[in-house]
């Protein structure tokens, strides 16, 4: 099966953009081309949100629920109380929706959340008001605690997740053989539905929901005008509607919705939520037991809660998000209709039995744990620092390219496979550079880069001995400070490197210049800003022209009297033979004097 968050390979541009992202970097770039590892991730959708070629993709399940759907089994929907920010204008239009779509029944789960508050604050009356749990609210969390700080996994709830509650009250109350289809703003729920079949059997983003909708010509809008019209009835949902719990896609909802959730100076819960507060708070919690004060955690990873998750629709801000969950969970309160309350028996069951009531395998679970990246020596580290070229401590610049947090937490993932050395941008740049350098130096021609002032940006000590009355080897240190000065200081045709700025392709010419013929090349480096040259001193060819040309001469003159005396013989065959002998000198001929003659285009070349 496709993990929940995969890669489309052909899609990947090697940008490291989603290693940046990834905040337990759980990206493996091999051959260019990141990949999500399983083992690693913890399904928070922060890669998929940031590829700016769509390379990282969520598993799409709706044809899976589709076909789910046709199996004969009863399907009820599990729907995740978010639906008030993702759709803050047609909750009661997404009810009827969902009910063309096929499922037999709608739930909150919301009403999970509730069994969950319920077994949360009757713990802590039977611990001295105390329960120093992390909450499992959020997969993410429960997904970055197993793999990342296994010594915290005893504090984790002993409850399983409101939607793992949810959907075995639903088990409890219509059967074992029903179907649950989840549809809410995370990707990690397909994770739970994944590891704990039928708790739920599916789970869809509300993306997936929209493209549903789209798929089968249901328009909410339509199904608005038919509520207004009363030509439609809203289900109710199924046992009844969700209260308070409604709130816990908001940071401090699920706190808010505790008994001691009224007290505004809270003393034995927190609210955290966004992932670097979250490993922030995970990397100094002390592992259960050891602190009588720990307090109980609602770890969201989502920054701002569920509203912000990364299966909602983009570009929405947060304020108006939970300014719609907010109204939404005040008018349940205020509503005049039956509030779901926590069946004291199932509370008690949730408490003794916890996961074994969902029967979690726990196989998959112990797979989960010890994802760690393993521990290096200091000399291993060392030695692979020296390898991506970070010779000292200098050359550690920390310039997050590659997109971890510094060179050294590039190196050790790079010892764990799960970086390549050309991820390195310096390192590259570095070693581009030197084999620039080393081209410069040795090709046996003169090469000159300038820019659109005319200044020398770079230049070898081919182009110094032709121009700069050079004739020995001029070291790297010196040609560093020729960059800068006026071209002009060295030749005096410069005004031709400034037709070159607006010229599209490669152009070439022959040029005479002090008793020498060059071949000069003019290509574009940076278009409009810099402008190169190559000059290939032909000199010693161009003095086997001048020899042709000196013996056509001879030719000709000794055949003149030849000619003229047969001419009536040769006729018109005469003439042509003195034309072409005069074409070959003028094609050969070069000024005389050594002066500059101008550039001669070059049309045997072709770079078009």
């Amino acid at each position: 099966m496709i993990h929940p968050i995969y890669t489309e390979l052909t899609e990947c541009r090697d940008c490291y953009k989603c290693v940046r992202s990834c905040p337990v970097k759980a990206i493996q770039v091999k051959d260019g081309s990141a990949v999500v590892v399983k083992d690693r991730c913890i399904y928070c959708g922060h890669c998929v949100d940031t590829c700016p070629s769509h390379a990282k993709k969520i598993r799409n399940d709706l044809f899976r629920v589709q076909q789910f759907l046709k199996s004969g089994r009863k399907v009820y929907c599990s729907l995740a109380p978010s639906v008030a920010s993702e759709f803050p204008h047609s909750v009661d239009a997404i009810l009827v929706a969902l009910q063309r779509l096929g499922f037999f029944a709608i739930s909150e789960t919301a009403i999970g959340a509730t069994l969950v508050s319920a077994s949360i604050e009757k713990y802590a009356e039977e611990h001295g008001g105390e329960c120093p749990w992390i909450s499992t609210a959020c997969p993410t969390v429960v997904q970055l605690v197993r793999k990342y700080y296994p010594a915290l996994v005893p504090n984790l709830s002993k409850v399983p997740s409101p939607l793992q509650c949810h959907s075995a009250y639903l088990r409890s109350l219509y059967g074992e053989d029903i179907g649950i289809v989840f549809i809410g703003p995370c990707i990690a729920k397909k994770v739970e539905a994944d590891d704990t079949p039928g708790y739920p059997d599916f789970a869809l983003t509300f993306g997936e929901l929209r493209a549903w909708l789209s798929q089968e010509n249901i328009e909410l809008a339509a199904i608005e005008e038919e509520l207004d019209g009363h030509s439609v009835e809203i289900p109710s949902f199924v046992p009844c509607a969700a209260g308070k719990s409604t709130f816990y896609p908001v940071e401090g909802g699920m706190i808010a919705s505790l008994k001691w959730g009224n007290n505004p100076f809270q003393t034995s819960a927190v609210a955290i939520s966004g992932s670097e507060q979250v490993i922030g708070t995970l990397r100094e919690l002390p592992p259960f037991g050891t602190d009588k004060d720990s307090d109980f955690l609602e770890l969201l990873f989502c920054e701002g809660g569920c509203i912000n998750g990364p299966g909602n629709l983009k570009g929405r801000s947060s304020a108006f998000k939970k300014g719609y969950a907010s109204r939404y969970t005040k008018n349940r309160i205020q509503e005049n209709r039956e509030i779901f309350k926590a069946p004291a028996p199932f509370v008690d069951l949730l408490l003794s039995e916890g996961y074994k009531l969902i029967k979690e395998p726990q196989v998959g679970l112990s797979a989960q744990m010890g994802a760690l990246p393993a521990k290096h020596s200091e000399q291993e580290i060392e030695k692979a620092l020296k390898e991506l070229g970070k010779v000292d401590k200098s050359d550690e610049l920390d310039c997050g390219g590659c997109g971890y947090n510094n060179c050294r937490e590039m190196t050790i993932a790079y010892l764990d496979g799960m970086a390549e050395p050309e991820m390195c941008v310096t390192k590259m740049r570095k070693e581009a550079q030197n084999k620039i350098d080393v081209l410069l130096r040795t090709i046996p021609i003169g090469v000159v880069i300038v820019d659109d002032q005319l200044k020398i940006v770079d230049c070898n000590n081919g182009f110094l001995n032709m121009f700069g009355d050079v004739d020995y080897m001029v070291e790297k240190e010196i040609l560093d400070l020729i960059g800068g000065l006026p071209l002009e200081r060295f030749v005096p045709f410069f005004d031709k490197f400034r037709e070159q700025f607006s010229k599209p392709k490669t152009e070439q010419y022959r040029l005479h210049y002090q008793d020498r013929f060059l071949r000069v090349t003019f290509f574009s480096v940076e278009k409009q800003r810099l402008v190169g040259a190559l000059f290939e001193d032909v000199t010693t060819p161009t003095v086997r022209r001048e020899t042709v040309v000196k013996k056509a001469e001879d030719v000709i003159q000794k055949s003149l009297e030849t000619v003229q005396q047969i001419a009536s013989l040769l006729g018109e065959n005469a003439a042509d033979t003195e034309i072409m002998l005069n074409s070959l000198i003028d094609a050969f001929k070069v000024p005389e004097g050594g002066e500059i003659d101008g550039f001669t285009r070059d049309e045997q070349q072709d770079f078009s």
